[in-house]
């Protein structure tokens, strides 16, 4: 299977994924706001194993998903970066500019929104959510536009959102640690240091790599920096060799596209988007936390993508790929302001508040759906449009 094949398969298990991801949420709120009511969300806060107190691991299924099988999300997105760095889009500096340069600008414009509403108040620390993009959903909604979209242009919208994670995973460690236990810190990082060596010493057994990275996970776990941080140093530390079917970097990746996609994604979505409207959607959504979350996934992604390309383009530092044009782009930024799980997962990192956290995950859902539907309608003029000038 080619590198190429190996895209097209990520591609085709995200695409199918978001789609998934949209029927489960739609599930759990019916759940819970129609079928089961709170009971539904007293399963998911349940605590599952508590002859494991004492170490720490008597976490509700809730956390065992958020904590646990998201790891494993992150593992997967991190050997995806590896992959474009060793031999993707990002392994090319001038080539990986691209992705980069709109990545940054969809990350930092949407932060300063929701900064400029809430600098100062006790929803400052929200900054973070409007800053993610979510592949599957962004790339189910692209797969939806059919056939006509430019290859190229999957291959740009899935780095940038790569690029974006990457940010998301540096933010939560930066900015979401709250208290550090060092002890653990230093032993995780120690661990990983091991793997890096066996890396170099040509070890090419994955029940190495999975034993240590489980250690590591619950390291992490205990020092108060989030456990999936685990799951992307796992990911780095994988040996890549030359990226073939042997390699067990690529094996552990073809592996886990299906699992990932088709389980623990939409698991996350059924126990995190079962969201009780006990208030008016108005007061939900019209206060200066939920409006940065809106205007910056809405209007912060695109606007942020679009303005630091076009810098990026009068400064000769970089060049649209062929076949992408400017309404490509623009189509493109608002699907990368479908934050989504992303987001979701910063809010529960962002806020303790229960209060909160409902009224952020309203308005990344609905602020998700304006971008969804934005993007789609102008994706499909785009492309549509491309063939009229092909014909004319």
């Amino acid at each position: 299977m080619s590198i190429t094949k190996l895209f097209k398969e990520f591609f085709d298990s995200e695409k199918s994924s978001g789609i998934i991801l949209v029927g489960c949420t739609i599930l759990s709120l019916l759940l819970v706001n129609v079928f089961i009511g709170e009971d539904y969300l007293h399963f998911w806060h349940q605590k599952t194993l508590p002859v494991l107190a004492d170490v720490n691991l008597n976490l509700s299924v809730e956390h065992w998903i958020n904590d646990g099988l998201m790891a494993i999300f992150f593992l997967m997105v991190g050997l995806e970066i590896e992959r474009e760095l060793y031999v993707g889009e990002l392994s090319e500096f001038k080539k990986a500019l691209v992705p980069i340069i709109a990545a940054l600008g969809g990350m930092l414009v949407p932060a300063l929104f929701h900064f400029v509403l809430n600098a100062g108040s006790g929803t400052q620390n929200g900054f973070g959510i409007p800053m993610a993009t979510d592949i599957a959903f962004a790339l189910g909604i692209m797969a939806l536009v059919g056939k006509k979209v430019p290859f190229v242009l999957k291959i740009f919208l899935t780095a940038l959102a790569i690029i974006d994670d990457l940010g998301a995973i540096l933010v939560i460690a930066v900015f979401y640690t709250k208290e550090i236990q060092a002890f653990y810190l230093f032993v995780a990082l120690g661990i990983f240091l091991i793997l890096i060596v066996l890396n170099r010493l040509k070890v090419s057994r994955l029940v190495f790599y999975i034993i240590g990275g489980i250690i590591m996970w619950y390291c992490f776990l205990r020092s108060g920096v989030h456990a999936t941080i685990a799951g992307v140093l796992l990911a780095f530390a994988i040996p890549f060799t030359d990226g073939g079917e042997r390699s067990p970097s690529y094996k552990l990746q073809h592996g886990l596209h299906k699992p990932v996609a088709f389980f623990i994604l939409p698991l996350f979505a059924l126990a995190n988007t079962g969201i009780l409207f006990e208030s008016s959607l108005k007061d939900a959504l019209i206060n200066n936390n939920s409006l940065g979350i809106i205007l910056g996934l809405v209007i912060g992604k695109p606007l942020g993508i679009m303005v630091m390309l076009f810098t990026g383009i009068k400064a000769k530092v970089i060049s649209l790929p062929k076949g992408i044009q400017w309404k490509h782009i623009a189509a493109t930024g608002f699907l990368a302001g479908i934050g989504f799980t992303m987001s979701i997962f910063i809010t529960l990192l962002a806020f303790d508040s229960p209060g909160l956290v409902v009224n952020s995950k309203i308005a990344v859902l609905f602020s998700s759906l304006i971008a969804a539907v934005i993007g789609f309608l102008f994706l499909k003029w785009a492309v549509r449009k491309d063939v009229v000038e092909i014909e004319t």
